[in-house]
């Protein structure tokens, strides 16, 4: 049997075991491992081992643990309350003015988090029941609420762009800049988007009643104070990084301590909220290692095999196709396992076998990874399995149906797609920042 055949098998093997419900670490590891020992034998042990050091050994992976915790902190203490009612009276008196101000909330949980079910959370517990209430038409609040929850993997700091780095072995540093003006370019979009819809349909997104509008002065700027203590830790943390002072582990462990000093000031941090935090933390950090390994030691036996240089040679030599054409087919093909699986299983799965092949392409694989990331918010809000879509549905009302559900992401769709294919023709809005940078 040729490698070509036995790359095509493990993926194919690895795909069905997926597709019958097995856990993501279980399928890749599983089937690298068969895949090991039937090739080389005992010696094949060598690579789940070897995998397991590069993991170890891999010391910004300390700052997974360290983003979690901060994300879970500001959220279990309730200060995404805070940054809500500053954009209800600053933003309520504008026609869509909610809508907008959730999408700023979006970013500014992204900035916290990095983790997009954890802005679809927070979106979904505290901005939607407001919107609804204050008579916003029910598919537009709930493309607004998906669309700006996908930002969490895009704005640093992302928890994916990390896994990307370790995998892609690039600089966190440069990816987490990378995605910083892409995602603050989407951010504007969807902002420009709800303002041009509300003001063609105004009945969309009322505006605040007089009301609900009469907030006094020195109210209107207690809540704005309580919205900037968000940028205070994002600043606290990223600023000693772009400057040099200190290394990425280190700026976590500054956000991880911001933001539970934050907590315990206000006096939210409770021992159960903290063993809560912990819990979790440890939990989905665990469950990320597991995956990166087996990623690792799927993406071992796939470069023993020579397939990466053997599919290149297909796509290249044999059908002819050119690089950006190659491109393209990589960004449908994540858009379609989109959507049945989650953006770290795509990453895992495709890495081995993407990653070197963009680089042998000639592409700057920092870009490709903003590529990657914009791409998998497209594929987690495309019907039918969207894994957004099916979070949605889990936390909203239950007059809220799968039909408008699906309606309420088509324009947000396009927005998105749109900034994709802005980020492909023009590859310096990714790469001027961390270029400028790291280029000093």
């Amino acid at each position: 049997m040729s490698y070509e055949l036995i790359a095509i098998l493990m993926f194919s093997s690895m795909m069905l075991m997926l597709l019958t419900g097995q856990r993501v670490f279980g399928a890749i590891g599983g089937v690298a491992a068969v895949a090991a020992l039937a090739l080389w034998g005992t010696g094949g042990s060598d690579i789940p081992f070897a995998s397991a050091m590069k993991l170890m050994k891999w010391y910004p992976l300390l700052t997974l643990p360290m983003f979690i915790f901060m994300g879970y902190v500001l959220s279990e203490s309730r200060i995404a309350d805070d940054l809500y009612k500053m954009f209800h009276v600053w933003m309520g008196p504008v026609s869509g003015g909610l809508a907008i101000g959730t999408i700023f909330l979006m970013v500014l949980v992204s900035a916290m988090n990095g983790l997009s079910v954890a802005g679809m959370a927070i979106g979904a517990t505290i901005a939607l029941p407001e919107l609804l209430r204050r008579g916003y038409d029910k598919r537009m609040v709930t493309g607004v609420i998906q669309a700006g929850s996908s930002l969490g993997i895009l704005v640093p700091p992302s928890v994916v762009l990390v896994l990307y780095a370790m995998i892609a072995r690039q600089p966190v540093g440069q990816l987490w800049l990378a995605g910083v003006i892409p995602g603050l370019m989407m951010a504007g979009m969807f902002v420009i988007y709800i303002v041009i819809r509300c003001k063609l349909q105004p009945h969309l997104g009322p505006a605040l009643p007089l009301d609900e509008r009469n907030v006094s002065r020195s109210e209107k700027y207690r809540l704005l104070l309580s919205g900037v203590l968000p940028l205070v830790i994002f600043g606290a943390m990223m600023i000693p990084f772009v400057n040099g002072w200190t290394s990425l582990v280190e700026s976590s462990a500054i956000g991880a301590l911001t933001a539970f000093a934050a907590a315990l000031l206000k006096r939210r941090m409770t021992w159960s909220i903290f063993q809560t935090c912990l819990r979790n933390t440890l939990g989905i950090s665990c469950m990320f290692m597991w995956i990166i390994l087996a990623a690792l030691g799927f993406g071992a036996v796939f470069d023993g095999l020579g397939a990466v240089k053997a599919i290149e040679n297909l796509f290249t030599e044999q059908l002819g196709l050119s690089p950006w054409m190659i491109l393209i087919l990589m960004q449908l093909s994540f858009i379609v396992m989109g959507t049945f699986l989650d953006d770290t299983a795509m990453l895992v799965i495709v890495a081995p076998l993407y990653v070197p092949l963009v680089g042998a392409l000639g592409f700057d694989l920092v870009w490709y990874g903003v590529l990657y990331t914009i791409t998998t918010q497209i594929a987690y809000m495309t019907p039918p399995f969207g894994y957004n879509l099916f979070l949605m549905r889990a936390m909203a009302p239950a007059d809220i149906t799968m039909r408008d559900i699906y309606g309420s992401i088509t324009p947000f769709v396009m927005v998105m797609i749109l900034a994709l294919a802005l980020v492909m023709i023009f590859p310096q809005i990714a790469l001027w920042l961390p270029d400028y940078v790291y280029g000093k």
